[in-house]
């Protein structure tokens, strides 16, 4: 489903992501993990071809992301606040999102009422602009937007930072859920090693723009990942 090859990315002839191949197959749930500056958040910044790479290229379902757009109607993605607009009100801005997905008013109360407990009756109906919101609650806003109009492909960057204990519970049982009931493919990079590995069958540990380890997910991941921090 996503296909890499050759990719660079250098500033001022620094490198900062340097991966030959990578290969993500429909329906995997892949934890990216790596300390601050592995080069995380500029790989997925390429996948959704918000920066250029200075090498190599980037296929989701064999169309290049530099060369094509078709690509953007089965991704959802949520990676900063940047991806909101902060003077609409949440409601305001899931109607947005849902219109860019075709989606009518009772299609999209459908799909929030799946997150229903994600959201905690702090986000709908409160008139509140999402500027204004708790940081917590900006990250809800964006993660379930990503969701909506069920996409192929959610690409998530640190969603468990400013969630509280509960939330994040909430937030992983969504990310499980919505892999086993629709066969999501999942992107996701987090400092939280428990958590990711918990639910994605999949981790890449990068460190200086380079993949290190390539593990399946699980209990024998986290403690391989321990003992590679701790070293």
């Amino acid at each position: 489903m996503v296909s890499i090859s050759s990719l660079k990315k250098s500033y001022h002839e620094i490198s900062v992501v340097d991966i030959p191949a990578l290969q993500i197959s429909k329906g995997e749930s892949l934890g990216l993990v790596g300390n601050n500056g592995a080069g995380k958040t500029t790989l997925f910044r390429m996948l959704l071809d918000l920066v250029r790479p200075t090498n190599g290229e980037i296929f989701i379902n064999g169309q290049e992301v530099r060369s094509s757009s078709e690509w953007r109607n089965y991704v959802g993605s949520f990676l900063d606040d940047n991806f909101l607009i902060p003077y609409l009100t949440p409601d305001e801005y899931f109607e947005v999102v849902a219109e860019l997905h075709g989606l009518g008013k009772e299609d999209l109360k459908i799909t929030l009422n799946r997150f229903e407990e994600l959201l905690n009756g702090e986000v709908l109906g409160k008139k509140k602009y999402i500027r204004d919101l708790s940081k917590g609650n900006i990250k809800k806003v964006g993660i379930v937007a990503a969701l909506i109009g069920q996409p192929q492909i959610v690409v998530l960057d640190e969603p468990f930072e400013n969630l509280d204990p509960t939330s994040q519970v909430r937030l992983k049982g969504i990310i499980i859920q919505e892999h086993k009931n629709r066969n999501t493919t999942f992107l996701i990079s987090s400092h939280d090693l428990s958590h990711v590995t918990e639910i994605c069958n999949r981790i890449v540990l990068m460190e200086k723009g380079k993949i290190i380890m390539d593990l399946a997910g699980g209990q024998k991941a986290l403690i391989e990942l321990d003992i590679y921090f701790k070293t």
